[in-house]
């Protein structure tokens, strides 16, 4: 299929105007192409000519609309570092409708109702961090929006200082948040809080559309999904920077990407949001701010779910399931396969190992891939090396039970550790180039994000240590 062939459906204007307000873009001036993502493009059973066709830029620009496309910003609320705002909605993106499952948004296509007085326009280095990071979620294993594409422009617009704008073609399975649920809740109109979840049901959880009891199982599927992921996001060192209830995915996906990051030397405590004063939403604490963040989905939902069931609901996750699902994605980084129950002590041990010897995170697991009983090469990327030596005893001792040979073992942890993640410092560089007008490290990022297990020699250098100036920064929320 090629950009002209493209024909879209809009299931969500099915719903009551005041779930979203129609839009139009405003193009961007002198609009070109950065990157196009034929990975993403397969989604949509897009031609990868397509990177080729005048169209596509167009497309992202807003000036070529697809058959069956029309334009719309959606309402939601959401609570913001604690705080119920009433008013939010996608201030900056424009849903053009639904292709074999996929929406389509563009973001950074001007103002919206719900823009609050902001521009409406995305800076060229947002859009390359999301545009790259989502791709890389995705071959990590992890739920998550996609990108189709970018274009940069000569339209500027200032953030902390003068920049050009651009626009990332998002795609995801579904927008709904946690926080358009809330809109309704506490605007008392629960008709349309019950059309939101019948909506939700049949675009995200089908198979439960003739269950006379789907309300509540579809809450509970969005705690089971919401607790696999951030044990996911825990596992592989990942920091959101803003999880406020309007950046929660009612399908379980990882959404909104700003000021996030990939950990470093590791931190438990570490704020990858500068506007995070108190660390809300720091790495440590994303599990707990995201049953914060279940509690007020519940809270949302009472008026058409008993709030009872839900509750009990709430209890398994910090009982069983959150726990559940980070010992068992940590053992498999660890190569353990025999499942035990002091497994979580084992866990609990290194990370604390990991915070007192400031080790690169990606690093450590890459190298205890390889672990042979020889402790030098873990000593030599550690500055404290004896905590770590300390729990490698602990682990020398674990690693006896297994019946795995090293070499199947290796081979495991091969595909559970990656070589490369896109650290924060990897992604400036490529916006620096970016905005000199080389877009060569975008495309090689891009490939490096889908091949995060690979050996790569070319790209070698982005395997090791972050340097120590660009180590676990802080980024702001227009990052």
């Amino acid at each position: 299929m090629n950009i002209d062939n493209m024909i879209l459906q809009t299931p969500y204007l099915s719903l009551d105007e005041e779930f979203y307000n129609l839009t139009k873009s405003d193009p961007l001036e002198e609009p070109y192409l950065i990157s196009f993502n034929p990975g993403a493009a397969s989604l949509i059973n897009l031609d990868e000519e397509s990177a080729n066709d005048p169209l596509l830029v167009s497309l992202l620009n807003g000036t070529f609309i697809p058959k069956g496309a029309s334009p719309f910003a959606m309402c939601y609320a959401g609570h913001q570092f604690g705080h119920y705002n009433p008013w939010l909605g996608d201030g900056r993106a424009n849903n053009l409708g639904t292709l074999n499952g996929w929406n389509l948004q563009t973001k950074g296509s001007g103002e919206t109702l719900y823009s609050r007085s902001a521009d409406g326009r995305a800076a060229i280095r947002s859009s390359i961090r999301e545009y790259l990071m989502s791709e890389s979620m995705f071959h990590l294993g992890i739920a998550t929006t996609r990108a189709l594409g970018i274009i940069g422009s000569k339209t500027k617009i200032i953030r902390n200082a003068v920049e050009n704008a651009a626009v990332v073609m998002r795609m995801s399975t579904s927008w709904v948040r946690f926080g358009t649920f809330e809109y309704f809740y506490y605007r008392r109109e629960y008709d349309k809080l019950h059309s939101l979840a019948e909506y939700v049901i049949e675009e995200s959880y089908p198979h439960l559309q003739n269950d006379e009891d789907r309300l509540l199982k579809m809450f509970c599927e969005v705690v089971d999904k919401t607790a696999t992921l951030i044990a996911q996001w825990q596992a592989i060192g990942f920091n959101h920077g803003v999880m406020n209830t309007d950046n929660m995915s009612i399908a379980g996906l990882t959404i909104d990407y700003g000021p996030f990051a990939m950990m470093d030397d590791f931190n438990f405590g570490y704020i990858c949001n500068c506007s995070d004063t108190v660390g809300r939403y720091s790495y440590g604490e994303q599990p707990n701010i995201a049953y914060w963040n279940l509690t007020m989905l519940a809270k949302a939902l009472s008026p058409i779910i008993p709030k009872d069931k839900m509750d009990k609901k709430l209890e398994e996750y910090g009982a069983s399931l959150y726990p559940n699902a980070y010992i068992e994605v940590m053992c498999n980084k660890l190569g353990l396969s025999e499942k035990l129950d002091s497994d979580a002590e084992l866990v609990e041990e290194l990370v604390i190992a990991l915070h007192d010897a400031f080790v690169d995170y990606t690093l450590f697991f890459r190298t205890l891939s390889h672990y042979d009983g020889n402790r030098e090469p873990l000593y030599d990327i550690a500055m404290d090396p004896v905590v770590i030596d300390k729990w490698l005893g602990m682990y020398d001792k674990r690693l006896l039970i297994e019946n795995s040979t090293y070499e199947q073992r290796t081979q495991t942890m091969l595909q559970e550790n990656p070589k490369y993640v896109l650290k924060n410092h990897m992604l400036q560089e490529a916006i620096v180039l970016a905005e000199k007008g080389d877009y060569s490290r975008v495309e090689e990022l891009l490939y490096i994000a889908a091949h995060p297990y690979d050996e790569l020699p070319e790209f070698e250098h982005f395997a090791g240590d972050t340097p120590e100036e660009y180590k676990n920064i802080g980024l702001s929320c227009s990052s």
